[in-house]
C-alpha cells in the first residue's frame, strides 16, 4: 500500500555530501551531510546546506554537526533526522505524502563492520523507509561511470570521497578486490589545518581549509606556476586574528603523507589483483570518482604509481549516486545487488 504513494530512492550518504537520486527523475538533492540542532528543545533547526553556514559561528546551544565520520554513523539519531528531512523533502509536495513509504537503495563503504552496516540500515528504515537495499560505494560507483562490470572483464575503480576512498576491482557483479581506508577529503583538510598551525602557529577553520584544497591545492607540481591564497585565522601565539598567505607547495606538503597513502593502497590492490583482469584493467584505465578525484593533479600521480593509465569519470562528485539510480531502474542490476546482500524487509 505505502509504495503507492512513494518515490523509490537512491542515496549516497557521504561524510561530506549527501545526495538523493529519485526514480525516473534524477538527482533531485544535493546538500551538504550538516545538521543543526536546538539542545535545548532537540528540534532540528536546518539541514544541508543552511546548516553548514552555521558550523562555527553558533551559540552554545545550538549544535551544527556532521553526523557521519569517516563515512560511518557516529550518531545515529541526528542521522535519522537528516535522512527523515530529504525523504520528507522529495515527498511534500506528493498526495498522502505523509504515507510515503519509500523503497531505498544506499550506498556504503565496502569494508564496513556488521554493526556499521546494520546502523545504516536501520537509520534508513526509521527514516520512513519500507525497504533498504545496501550495495558497495565502488561497485555503485562503477555502476554509475558506465563500466561493465556485469561482464567477465576486470574493472578498477577509485573512489575519493569525503570520508572515504574506496579501491576496488570488479568482474561478473563482485568485488575481486576490496579496499578501504578512512583516509580521504575530510583528512586532507585536516592535514592543511594541522600544517598551518604547525608551521605558521595559525588556526583557521575547517571551511578555511576546504577552500585551501580546492582552490589552490594539488597532488604534483604543475606544469603552471604555483598559486596562493591570503587566508585568515587566529594568531596562537597571541590570541589575536592574523593574516598569512599560503602556497600550493605549501599545501602539496601538506597532503603529502595522505596522498601516499591513498596511492600506497590502489599499488597494494594491483598487486594482488589476478593477471588477466590486470591485463583488463590496463586497457581501460583505472577510473576515480569522487570529490577527492578534483584535486589537481591527482590523476597523473596514480598514474606515475600504477603505471596504468588512469582518468577522472565525467561528474565525478554525482557518481556514487547515479549508481544507485541505475539500480532502482535496472531490473538485471537489482536482482545481482539483491542477491549479494539479501536485504531486511521491514513489515509493509
Amino acid at each position: 500500500m505505502y509504495g503507492l504513494f512513494s518515490k523509490d530512492l537512491g542515496i549516497d550518504l557521504g561524510t561530506a555530501n549527501t545526495l538523493v537520486y529519485v526514480k525516473n527523475q534524477g538527482i533531485v538533492i544535493n546538500e551538504p551531510s550538516v545538521v543543526a540542532i536546538n539542545k535545548k528543545t532537540g528540534l532540528v533547526l536546518a539541514v544541508g546546506t543552511e546548516a553548514k553556514r552555521m558550523m562555527g559561528r553558533t551559540p552554545g546551544h545550538i549544535i551544527a554537526s556532521k553526523p557521519l565520520v569517516e563515512g560511518v554513523i557516529s550518531d545515529y539519531e541526528v542521522t535519522e533526522a537528516m535522512l527523515r528531512y530529504f525523504v520528507q523533502q522529495i515527498h511534500k509536495k506528493g498526495i498522502l505524502g505523509s504515507l510515503a513509504r519509500p523503497r531505498i537503495v544506499i550506498g556504503i563503504p565496502s569494508e564496513v563492520t556488521e554493526v556499521e552496516r546494520s546502523a545504516v540500515e536501520d537509520a534508513t528504515r526509521a527514516a520512513g523507509a519500507r525497504e533498504v537495499i545496501l550495495i558497495d560505494e565502488p561497485l555503485a560507483a562503477a555502476i554509475g561511470a558506465g563500466l561493465p562490470i556485469g561482464d567477465p572483464t576486470g574493472s578498477m575503480i577509485v573512489d575519493i570521497g569525503g570520508g572515504t576512498s574506496e579501491v576496488a576491482v570488479i568482474s561478473l557483479g563482485g568485488l575481486v578486490i576490496r579496499k578501504s581506508l578512512r583516509v580521504a577529503g575530510d583528512k586532507m583538510i585536516q592535514d592543511i589545518i594541522s600544517f598551518i598551525r604547525n608551521e605558521h602557529n595559525v588556526l583557521i577553520g575547517e571551511q578555511t581549509g576546504e577552500e585551501l584544497k580546492i582552490k589552490i591545492g594539488s597532488a604534483i607540481k604543475l606544469s603552471e606556476p604555483d598559486k596562493s591564497m591570503a587566508v585568515r585565522g587566529r594568531d596562537l601565539l597571541r590570541g589575536l586574528p592574523k593574516e598569512i598567505v599560503i602556497t600550493s607547495a605549501e599545501i602539496r606538503e601538506a597532503l603529502r603523507p595522505s596522498l601516499k597513502t591513498i596511492t600506497r593502497t590502489i599499488k597494494d590492490a594491483i598487486e594482488e589483483t589476478p593477471p588477466e583482469l590486470l591485463a583488463d584493467i590496463m586497457k581501460q584505465n583505472i577510473i576515480m570518482t569522487g570529490g577527492g578525484s578534483l584535486l589537481r593533479g591527482l590523476p597523473q600521480l596514480v598514474e606515475q604509481v600504477a603505471e596504468i593509465p588512469t582518468r577522472v569519470t565525467e561528474d565525478p562528485l554525482t557518481t556514487v549516486a547515479r549508481g544507485t539510480g541505475i539500480v532502482l531502474e535496472n531490473t538485471a542490476y537489482m536482482k545481482q545487488v539483491l542477491a549479494a546482500y539479501e536485504p531486511r524487509r521491514s513489515p509493509k
